[in-house]
Parts: structure tokens; C-alpha cells; sequence
């Protein structure tokens, strides 16, 4: 017998094409939510994340700035007269010129003017003790050598016996000696990122542990339908494991974002200091340095949760 066709089928059949062409049925509920996964772990790693760029970047920018100085400065000696009258201070530093200017291992030795030392030590005295009608103050005279070597113990000593009859008032100082204080302050630096990258790493497995935890407190009940499927705990392991990763991604692109920011902004603040500025003073090298904070937060985040999840799903009945 042939089924017969009538006119309200036909359009029955056409609004339910309509209907499932364009207004398809919702995506089925994932088994285990991403929110009961997540809970804290995505601002805690942003937190962590912003913070332990912008050190890291801080140090390795100031290392870079050290670098160069120590670069420029490494062969760098100057030598101060100072102490007696105007007279003999010029009669010891053209002495000094000339006793400088014998020596091999001296590659470039240079008198400083009077103005020179004026502009040296005005942002310190003032216009009024600098005066030309001033004849109270006597300024030092400065000498600058540049060595062939850099300007270890052994060279200054070298260059001290070479003044001792030429200028007895002179003394002799490595310009190097000036970045102690700076190599100091960078080493805390550097160290202060490293702790902030331990923090980082305490503070992504608690947080992921702990929303681990909790996600499967309450997702006990879709965990045992799945057993009983047939599903193993490797099996639902991946899933928190994902869920984990997917936040602790979107955690650490919220927080290199606001550090590359900060970065960027620190570096507006520093242009004065020319190519050793906070952004220009980092290389690809240690931009990938950077890239990988975040990522290993990922990482981390990702094997904490797996590893909870195993070790809670064994040791329920």
C-alpha cells in the first residue's frame, strides 16, 4: 500500500529542514565543566605571570646596560690632581700627559679643560662657587687614559709608579669602579626574578591542585557513570588535564600582556638611557626567555592537574 502525501507533510518536512538548517540544536554539555576546573588558577597565573616578566625583563634589561658600560668602560683609567695650588697642579698634569704618553700599554690619554671640569662639578657646587672672579676654589686637574688592556690592579699599579715623580699628588682610579654599586643592585634584581618564579610555580600547583579537588568533588557522580561506561582514569585524567592547560593559558596571555605593557611603558620612562633602555636593552633571545615564563606555567599547571587527578582517582573505592 502506498503511503499517500498530503499538502501539510510537505510543508511539515520543509519547516523542519528550515528549522535544523538554520536553527541547529545546542552542543552537548562537555562531561566535565571548565569553570568547576578553573576556579582561581587563571588570575593566579596572570598575578604571577605579570609579575615575574616585568623582574625578569627588569634584570636582564639593567644586565644589558651593565654590559655595555662595562664594554665601554673596561679599559677606562682617570687621573686626579688635586690639592695643591693652580700653578703646580698644571706643572704635575703636564707632567703626567707627558710621562702617560711614553707608556706603551697607554693607548690614548686626554687633558680635561677647565671648562670641562667646571661642567663636571657645577650640578654639585653651583654657578656661584664656579664664578670666574672666584678664586677661593681650585678645581682638580682630570686626566683620561684609555688603555690598550683592560685596567686591572696590575695596570693602575703600573701607571701609579710611572706618576710618582711626575705627579706625587695624583691618583689613580679604574673607571670600571663605579659599577660596583649598579652590579650589586642587578644581582638583587635577578634574584628577586628567580624568587618570583619559584612563587610562580608554589603559587600554579596550589591553586591547580586545589581546583582539581574540587572539580572532582563535584563531578563525583559523572566520574563514576564514566567507570562504569568503561572509561579509565588516564581517561578522565586528560580531561581535568586540558581543562587545566586551557586556563592556565588564557591566565598567562592575560598576564605576559599586561607585563609586555608595563615593559613598554618602563621603556618610554627610560629612552633617555639611549640603547640600553628597558625594551631596546632586550634581544630575540631574551624575549624568548620571557615567551617561556608563560608557557611554563601551562606546562606546570597541566601536569599538576593530571597527576591530582590520578592520584585522588586511586585511592577512591
Amino acid at each position: 500500500m502506498v503511503e499517500r502525501r498530503g499538502p501539510l507533510a510537505a510543508i511539515g518536512k520543509g519547516l523542519g529542514w528550515i528549522r535544523h538548517r538554520f536553527f541547529p540544536p545546542p552542543p552537548s554539555a562537555p562531561l566535565i565543566s571548565q569553570k568547576a576546573v578553573a576556579g582561581p588558577v587563571p588570575w593566579v597565573i596572570a598575578i604571577m605571570t605579570a609579575l615575574t616578566v616585568v623582574a625578569a625583563a627588569g634584570g636582564m634589561a639593567l644586565g644589558s646596560v651593565a654590559r655595555t658600560a662595562a664594554s665601554d668602560l673596561s679599559g677606562g683609567v682617570t687621573v686626579q690632581i688635586a690639592g695643591p695650588a693652580a700653578e703646580e697642579a698644571d706643572r704635575q698634569a703636564r707632567a703626567a700627559v707627558a710621562a702617560l704618553t711614553a707608556q706603551a700599554s697607554v693607548r690614548e690619554v686626554r687633558r680635561l679643560s677647565e671648562d670641562e671640569r667646571s661642567e663636571l662639578l657645577r650640578p654639585w657646587l653651583g654657578d656661584e662657587a664656579l664664578g670666574e672672579d672666584e678664586d677661593i676654589l681650585v678645581l682638580p686637574e682630570l686626566i683620561e687614559i684609555r688603555l690598550a688592556a683592560p685596567a686591572d690592579q696590575a695596570a693602575l699599579t703600573h701607571i701609579e709608579t710611572a706618576l710618582a715623580k711626575a705627579a706625587p699628588d695624583a691618583s689613580v682610579s679604574a673607571d670600571m669602579d663605579w659599577l660596583g654599586p649598579l652590579a650589586e643592585a642587578i644581582d638583587a634584581l635577578q634574584w628577586l626574578a628567580i624568587a618570583l618564579v619559584g612563587l610562580l610555580v608554589i603559587a600554579t600547583t596550589a591553586a591547580v591542585l586545589l581546583a582539581s579537588r574540587s572539580a572532582l568533588a563535584a563531578n563525583h557522580d559523572t566520574i563514576e557513570i564514566m567507570h562504569l561506561l568503561g572509561a579509565h582514569d588516564m581517561q578522565v585524567a586528560r580531561l581535568f588535564q586540558r581543562a587545566a592547560a586551557v586556563s592556565a593559558a588564557a591566565g598567562g596571555a592575560a598576564g605576559f600582556a599586561v607585563a609586555e605593557l608595563a615593559i613598554f611603558t618602563l621603556a618610554g620612562r627610560f629612552a633617555a638611557l639611549g640603547p640600553g633602555n628597558t625594551a631596546a636593552g632586550l634581544g630575540w633571545t631574551d624575549w624568548a626567555a620571557l615567551v617561556l615564563i608563560p608557557v611554563a606555567g601551562v606546562g606546570l599547571a597541566a601536569v599538576t592537574a593530571r597527576l591530582t587527578v590520578l592520584a585522588t582517582l586511586r585511592r577512591m573505592p
